[in-house]
């Protein structure tokens, strides 16, 4: 489109992805398509899917998807839709179950989501019809993946695997003790944005804004410790100097840490003591759930010893979320002047949001400009 050919020029002439971007629900409809549709994105967290029967509705951008624990404990994702009059199977978690039945007419699927009972289909009393295969109608599977405690979906099933794709992250990553993180035994930080998810993304990209908008971060780890991190799918920013550690143990004595948005819709941020993701939910052109879970290391991850430390450690993080939700639900505000033209970024601090924007504009259509 050509009101995006302009994100792609050099950061210090470029402007940003347009202001309609985040508030028309037809950009949703198409980013559903070209940003959540073609490649893997965060779909759930594999915990809220503890044991074999575990059933978890969820919504992409409109999207009906249901995630099962099979009985083997495998996760699988199916769209969450009946194949005979395409009821919505699943309308809230479920615990137990051996099978998912429609409330319409009583076909029953089973937790691989194959077809198992059609009653009546033939007439009453007569449970199969002539020429219909049940074989052939179990629902619609969507490709998943899961690292860490994170499940991954590709709705085009034409993604890399998803070792590869996290090649480059695991990767940059390999200092950081990703194999001993375990979920945290904390409650979920959950937040509700009045704004466009695209915002937490690029937000979270840069530190920028940390003396003033996070002045007790800003003491734990300034900005002058910061540095810009950017590649293909992720970008953000590191730490050479984060100080809030003892209470939980560390891997080494390193003081390193890193912040990326793995797009589209993951931030996550790896410590030598912690680790954090917090997935996106994009409801509406202007309204978000922020999801946020926590790790520790081996043991103190659910160790009684470590439970005061742990629940500190969710304090904190939970403070530094929220101090950014002010700042993001006005730049949604802002998007709806018709004096925004994208704005513009500093070609020093704001190289991580310009790679997302760049990232966008290019899966959206847009072409180098002249």
């Amino acid at each position: 489109m050509n009101d995006l050919a302009s994100v792609l020029r050099p950061i210090e002439t470029a402007s940003g992805l347009p202001g309609r971007c985040y508030t028309e629900v037809s950009a949703f409809e198409e980013e559903r398509r070209e940003l959540f549709g073609r490649d893997w994105f965060c779909l759930a967290f594999a915990s809220d899917l503890a044991e074999p029967g575990d059933l978890l509705p969820v919504d992409v951008m409109g999207t009906a998807l249901l995630l099962v624990r099979t009985r083997e404990g495998e996760i699988r994702c199916f769209h969450n839709v009946c194949r005979h009059r395409g009821v919505r199977l699943v309308e809230n978690p479920q615990r137990g179950r051996k099978s998912m039945r429609c409330p319409y007419h009583s076909w029953t699927y089973d937790l691989d989501g194959r077809l198992r009972a059609t009653p009546h289909i033939g007439g009453v009393d007569r449970h199969r019809a002539p020429g219909f295969c049940k074989s052939k109608r179990g629902l619609f599977p969507v490709r998943t993946g899961v690292w860490l405690d994170m499940v991954f979906a590709d709705l085009s099933g034409e993604a890399p695997a998803l070792e590869d794709w996290l090649a480059p992250l695991l990767k940059r990553w390999r200092d950081f003790p990703l194999a001993r993180y375990r979920p945290a035994e904390t409650e979920p930080i959950r937040f509700r944005l009045e704004a466009n998810w695209k915002l937490a993304v690029e937000n979270y990209c840069e530190a920028y804004h940390l003396p003033w908008v996070h002045p007790g971060l800003n003491r734990i780890s300034s900005l002058s410790d910061h540095y810009p991190i950017v590649d293909a799918a992720f970008s953000g920013q590191g730490s050479t100097r984060y100080t809030a550690r003892g209470e939980l143990p560390c891997a080494d004595d390193s003081e390193l840490a890193e912040y990326v948005a793995l797009y589209p819709n993951l931030l996550l941020g790896a410590h030598t003591d912690h680790f954090f993701a917090m997935r996106l939910d994009p409801l509406a052109p202007d309204g978000t759930v922020e999801d946020a879970r926590l790790w520790c290391l081996d043991d103190a991850a659910a160790a009684p010893a470590y439970a005061e430390a742990r629940q500190r450690l969710r304090a904190r993080w939970e403070e530094v979320f929220r101090e950014d939700v002010d700042v993001v639900e006005r730049m949604q505000r802002g998007r709806r002047s018709p004096a925004f033209d994208g704005g513009c970024f500093s070609p020093v601090m704001d190289t991580p949001s310009h790679a997302f924007h760049r990232w966008a504009a290019l899966r959206l259509g847009a072409r180098q400009p002249a």
